[in-house]
């Protein structure tokens, strides 16, 4: 068996989980805690006025903002070396996940009815489809 081997010669067991690449403080140390966590509250804000803005009428606007906060959240994860609590997992997964949720939630909010802006054949009829 190929490993490392803890004392006694038994496989090493692990005593704590390894943060994900990015996981480290976004701001140093001596920073109060929101400082040091601000790409996370900056994509949480971001959904949160997106569904205030939906609770109070406008659907489109607001899930429109909710994307456009998960599409930050990608960038952000991309392009800067630590995120704080905005790394769940590898950097590659944590992009493509926030990409794929915030483009997803863009399309539907474009194609909700009464009067879509964007109509795409096939999820119409993946929707209609489903409804029945």
């Amino acid at each position: 068996m190929s490993g490392d081997l803890g004392p006694g010669g038994r496989p090493a067991v692990t005593t704590s989980t390894a943060r994900p690449e990015g996981g480290g403080r976004a701001a140093s140390g001596g920073a109060p805690a929101p400082a040091r966590q601000w790409p996370i509250i900056v994509v949480i804000a971001g959904a949160v006025i997106g569904l205030i803005t939906t609770a109070i009428g406008a659907f489109r606007a607001g899930t429109i903002v909710v994307g456009v906060a998960l599409l930050l959240g990608g960038a952000l994860r991309w392009g800067m070396r630590s995120v704080g609590m905005l790394a769940v997992r590898s950097r590659f997964t944590d992009v493509i996940t926030y990409g794929i949720l915030g483009v997803a939630i863009i399309l539907l909010a474009l194609m909700a009815q009464p009067d879509p802006l964007i109509r795409i054949p096939f999820l119409e009829d993946i929707i209609h489809f489903s409804v029945r």
